[in-house]
């Protein structure tokens, strides 16, 4: 469902809304937008809007989720505690592919609504639209991978779980803080040009500088794919462009390309492809790297990192996987879960 298409809402639809609640008089917060809103003094039913929220959501407030945003696939549900992965499937609110209806939301009686992601205007106006139609509150918070510890903070304040918050936020600032260290003792001779190649061709990617080129930028290494195509931040490239860029190290994220890559008579001609530098991301039950843009990645930064940068990264970065699962998907993973995730998928 198209944005537009969200708000156009029925003759039906807008009476059921108006039995919608009242805004909360409990507390006032001020989110990652500026905007304050009163809040329940005790939440305890959560909408999460999008895929970032329905995950961040998960990490720090498991209990309070009414549902995801979209459910987690067979083979991510073996990562994740049974409790939570039988969860309903709401559909998403906000970003592209919108899927949800303002009347069930209400139906479901949220204590709030809460984006993770974007804060630009396009998305405080939508946080705007959905209270004013459904008189919950809204709340949009900031998302980008370098600020993870402060959005797990804001999360974890507005919903009444700080504790639990400020023990992701630790990590993740030990994290960031161990990458931004390591990596700017790397002379830029020394950062290898990376693709990161999305769609079972390869031929869709994600631009520097935008939030699904963060890990990359983050540890450092060079996006083939400049800023000077901005404002997108996703693009569709061609086969001469990658030929003309050349880069070192290939990042993918789809099953079929990395099957495939090794065979393609073009993609044999790329410097990647011809030493072997084609990797494919971890993705279970989220990727590392991109899908979606939330707390996820931080176990990609230390993997890239290692990937990249081996003797400036010396961590284990399966016994860091094992501990990151176990604090923020609350189930550690087995030794046949890890030997999944940190081999290569046949060619």
């Amino acid at each position: 469902m198209r944005r537009r298409d969200l708000f156009g809402l029925s003759a039906g639809a807008v009476a059921g809304l108006a039995f919608a609640p009242s805004l909360a008089e409990g507390r006032s917060f001020t989110d990652s937008a500026g905007r304050r809103i009163n809040v329940p003094d005790e939440v305890s039913r959560v909408f999460p809007a999008g895929p970032p929220a329905s995950v961040t959501l998960y990490m720090a407030a498991s209990e309070k989720m009414l549902g995801w945003t979209r459910a987690p696939s067979p083979e991510a549900r073996t990562f994740l505690p049974s409790r939570y992965t039988e969860l309903p499937e709401l559909g998403r609110l906000t970003g592209r592919g919108n899927t949800v209806n303002l009347e069930n939301v209400v139906r479901l009686m949220p204590d709030l609504v809460l984006d993770v992601g974007d804060t630009s205007a396009t998305y405080v106006s939508l946080a705007d639209r959905v209270q004013e139609q459904t008189h919950i509150p809204a709340v949009l918070i900031g998302g980008h991978l370098a600020d993870t510890a402060d959005t797990l903070r804001q999360v974890g304040s507005v919903l009444g779980v700080s504790e639990r918050a400020e023990t992701l936020a630790r990590y993740a600032e030990g994290v960031l803080a161990e990458v931004r260290k390591e990596t700017a003792k790397i002379p830029p001779a020394n950062r290898p040009s990376v693709y990161f190649a999305r769609g079972p061709h390869g031929l869709e990617t994600a631009v520097a500088g935008s939030i699904g080129s963060e890990v990359v930028d983050l540890v450092g290494a060079r996006n083939v794919v400049g800023t000077e195509t901005a404002p997108r931040t996703v693009i569709d490239v061609s086969s001469e462009q990658i030929l003309a860029w050349q880069p070192e190290v290939i990042l993918t994220v789809d099953r079929r390309f990395h099957a495939a890559i090794r065979t393609d008579p073009v993609w044999r001609e790329v410097k990647a492809v011809q030493t072997g530098n084609i990797h494919f991301v971890p993705d279970l039950p989220f990727s590392w790297l991109d899908n979606p843009p939330a707390a996820n990645r931080l176990i990609g930064l230390l993997w890239l990192g290692k990937l990249l940068y081996p003797a400036s990264f010396p961590q284990d970065v399966r016994a860091e996987a094992r501990r990151f699962y176990a604090l923020f998907y609350q189930q550690e993973p087995s030794e046949a879960q890890l030997d999944g995730l940190l081999t290569e998928p046949p060619a």
